[in-house]
């Protein structure tokens, strides 16, 4: 989302970007649970932090990890290939900080657009692995408009390694997490 070349104003963008949400599985802000609506506030505190000099589209995501919130906003480069989505960025911060041993559950997503953003593909197929076809994502704009769905409604047949190799790759992991834990310091 961070990344709006070639569109002149964010509202464009927002409208275009929005229309892919099916209303039917839409909720408005009324309806959000407590977990909800703190998380949705972490995506605009987030939104705060992005850096988007040339497009001016300013976007705030906060992803649930287990118990704790991760922020990621956009960040713009002048190569816009170099450029990361707010999505991308909670997510890759999380692995970062050591919040992703927990299962990503919820994240919620920030804009000043017409309707409530929509993520580009990259991240949706990023959410989509690290949370699971179920995972829930709250979009909204800064209007108050809001909609959840789960992922596999916004990336239907989402690519997935085969379970065999994505357990492998969790016991790896784990038995990784479970030798650091056992190491003495010195």
């Amino acid at each position: 989302m961070a990344r709006a070349p070639r569109r002149p104003a964010d509202s464009q963008r927002g409208r275009t970007r929005a229309a892919a949400v099916r209303a039917p599985e839409s909720t408005g802000a009324a309806t959000l649970d407590a977990a909800d609506r703190a998380l949705l506030a972490e995506a605009i505190k987030a939104r705060e932090c992005a850096h988007a000099p040339w497009s001016h589209f300013r976007v705030g995501a906060a992803a649930r990890f287990g118990r704790r919130i991760v922020h990621g906003c956009n960040v713009e480069f002048a190569v816009y290939g170099l450029t990361n989505c707010a999505e991308r960025t909670a997510v890759f911060a999380a692995h970062a900080c050591g919040a992703a041993r927990a299962a990503l559950s919820a994240i919620a997503v920030v804009a000043d657009t017409p309707e409530p953003v929509s993520p580009c593909g990259a991240c949706r197929q990023v959410m989509f692995e690290c949370g699971g076809p179920n995972l829930r994502v709250i979009l909204a704009n800064l209007r108050g408009d809001v909609r959840v769905l789960r992922i596999d409604e916004l990336l239907p047949n989402g690519f997935r390694l085969d379970s065999e190799m994505a357990l492998a790759s969790a016991a790896r992991r784990s038995a990784a997490d479970a030798a650091r834990s056992r190491r003495k310091p010195r």
